[in-house]
């Protein structure tokens, strides 16, 4: 028996999430049926994180438990030829028996990807977020280092959020025009919250329009009141884009 942890990158447009679903289709139940088809058996799966329908992850990593003798540098190369177009496994390792992906996971970063013009892009349908008003990008960018910090981020948590828990540390924000017309805001921290990363863009964008004081997010954290945050973003503009473990479980971070 090993534990073998894969990274993979997928487009999550035709996804009901990550996390497997009864009656809808998921990144984890096509990743099991190319594992399936592999090795003949469908081995259990551990995803670092849970995404939302029709969320993308530029870096995602699952763990599986496998009697599978596939070595692993050719272990990517035979799941992609049974994987569809949209999902791509980039490398495999062994590690410890006890790792789990979601558990000893130390830090994740967000992204973003705002198509901020007026005329609509038919190469990145599905792939952004769309809005045509102008972006006080310097205002947005103080506004969110009032994010940074250990807090209760109750207010930036969708109703139908299963946590019992919501403190969380964020290290980083950003949000910068990175090329032409498209907005990037990145976020890292230990853990998000049900919607959380979609609820802090809303927030912003509501900063921008006027609807919501730019000096006030601090403050409708302390009230941990979710009418005082703003709209939740649409999904198709959130990339889960790195994770990172620890030392001891790689000798280095991966």
């Amino acid at each position: 028996m090993r534990n073998l942890l894969f990274e993979i990158a997928y487009q999550g447009t035709r996804y009901h999430g990550y996390q497997v679903q009864e009656n809808a289709l998921s990144v984890a139940q096509v990743l099991q049926d190319a594992i399936e088809a592999v090795t003949g058996s469908r081995d259990d799966i551990t995803g670092c994180s849970r995404t939302d329908t029709g969320v993308h992850a530029n870096s995602f990593y699952f763990n599986m438990k496998t009697e599978s003798r596939i070595p692993e540098d050719r272990f990517p190369i035979a799941l992609n030829h049974a994987l569809p177009p949209d999902i791509a496994v980039k490398r495999c390792q062994e590690v410890p028996m006890e790792f789990h992906a979601r558990y000893h996971c130390l830090r994740k970063e967000y992204l973003y990807r705002i198509w901020n013009s007026e005329i609509r892009s038919p190469f990145l349908d599905g792939l952004v977020s769309e809005y045509k008003y102008p972006l006080d990008l310097p205002c947005l960018q103080k506004a969110t280092q009032d994010f940074v910090g250990t807090y209760d981020f109750r207010a930036f948590c969708a109703a139908g959020g299963k946590e019992m828990e919501t403190v969380r540390t964020i290290y980083e924000t950003s949000i910068c025009r990175e090329e032409g017309d498209m907005v990037c805001f990145r976020v890292s921290g230990d853990g998000f919250l049900y919607h959380m990363v979609r609820i802090m863009v809303g927030t912003l964008l509501e900063i921008n329009e006027g609807k919501i004081p730019p000096d006030s997010i601090r403050e409708i954290i302390e009230q941990r009141d979710r009418t005082l945050a703003g709209r939740t973003a649409k999904p198709q503009g959130l990339y889960l884009n790195r994770v990172e473990y620890g030392d001891e479980w790689f000798g280095k971070t991966v």
